[in-house]
């Protein structure tokens, strides 16, 4: 399987940020940001766009059929940025009601499961779990790269050194605990057998690696950006820049199956809210980073303005996003953590005909 590589160095270009700002305000919106199942679905798609429904019309076409939508957060994580400043985008298009719960990280698939969230943004191979189990959710296409880093101390220099480690990690079944499992798999060792899981808040990582109590933590930001800035531990896995995790979309879109079958079309205008919000993020990450900061989102403007500068958050155009998910499924599978097979996970719970037509509209 062929993966995609990104360029780290490369950011929206004019014309794409122009067409951008032509197509759906981006540049007016900028200055008021935050103010307070199948995957070729074509005729999904135009029996949306024609279907009326009473109600509130939004900007982008057909009226809503619900005006009241429930997000989440996870402070103070910074990787779902685009879900933070979505905010004036699904504002402009007709939601009243924007309600952005906070959830403890060990806690948030649970909640996603649950329906407790209608739609968010989170790690695909999260999620696949989830939907494995029976959790009815759906994934509409994938936001951007990276995020993960694994930071080691003493002799690890490879993922192949962990053998009989110690790793700290929030949960075995949360996105870190599931990144390092089809991690280690991929270089033959069991997360379950070959090293010595401890569980702990990543608020607990920069002291637990300082002081030698654990080998390695598996981090994202902005507990990444702190153990950088004071030089704990080294990077030995970098999912953003380090194959062949770089090649295929960390973050992805995802709607409670129910909440997406009452509301088509506020489901893609949902979406439509959160891939407007990355390009805001891609154009002026300091301005994002600020916003996040000034809404409580995350505490620290610096490691803000680092993380977002580093997530390439215009990729949302350009990976296949099944390519993503039959990616992810079979490292799960390989890492025996479920039994489906990537037409079985593709089938059940994407619908990427949402993301095909908005790449027509935002331009990709």
């Amino acid at each position: 399987m062929m993966t995609q590589q990104w360029n780290p160095d490369a950011r929206l270009d004019r014309r794409t940020l122009l067409r951008g700002a032509a197509g759906f305000g981006l540049a007016g919106a900028a200055a008021t940001l935050l103010p307070g199942c199948s995957s070729n679905g074509k005729d999904q798609v135009a029996s949306r766009a024609a279907a009326v429904i009473p109600g509130k019309q939004s900007a982008a076409g057909p009226a809503l059929e619900t005006t009241s939508i429930r997000l989440h957060s996870i402070p103070p994580a910074i990787c779902i940025a685009a879900e933070y400043m979505a905010e004036p985008f699904l504002r402009e298009q007709g939601f009243t009601d924007v309600q952005y719960t906070p959830y403890a990280s060990k806690d948030l698939l649970a909640h996603f499961a649950a329906g407790d969230i209608d739609f968010g943004i989170g790690y695909a191979a999260a999620f696949i779990p989830q939907i494995a189990a029976g959790a009815p959710l759906v994934m509409l296409g994938g936001v951007h790269v990276g995020c993960w880093e694994v930071f080691a101390t003493g002799d690890i220099k490879s993922m192949r050194d962990f053998k009989g480690k110690t790793v700290a990690i929030t949960g075995p079944t949360f996105t870190d605990g599931i990144f390092m499992a089809m991690t280690l798999a991929n270089v033959g060792l069991d997360l379950r057998k070959d090293v010595k899981l401890v569980t702990y808040p990543p608020t607990e990582f920069a002291r637990l690696l300082s002081s030698g109590e654990v080998d390695a933590v598996v981090a994202f930001p902005p507990t990444s950006n702190d153990l950088t800035a004071k030089g704990i531990g080294h990077v030995v896995l970098n999912s953003m820049t380090d194959a062949p995790w770089s090649g295929y979309y960390c973050c992805t879109a995802v709607v409670h199956r129910s909440w997406m079958e009452k509301n088509p079309v506020a489901t893609e205008a949902a979406l439509r809210a959160v891939l407007k919000g990355a390009d805001a993020v891609a154009k002026d990450p300091s301005a994002a980073a600020h916003t996040l900061v000034a809404h409580g989102f995350t505490p620290n403007e610096g490691y803000a303005h680092t993380a977002l500068h580093q997530m390439p958050y215009h990729i949302w155009r350009d990976f296949d996003p099944e390519d993503s998910v039959r990616f992810y499924t079979l490292r799960l599978k390989e890492a025996g953590i479920i039994d489906r097979t990537p037409a079985q996970i593709i089938k059940q719970a994407t619908n990427f005909s949402y993301l095909a037509q908005l790449k027509l509209e935002l331009g990709g």
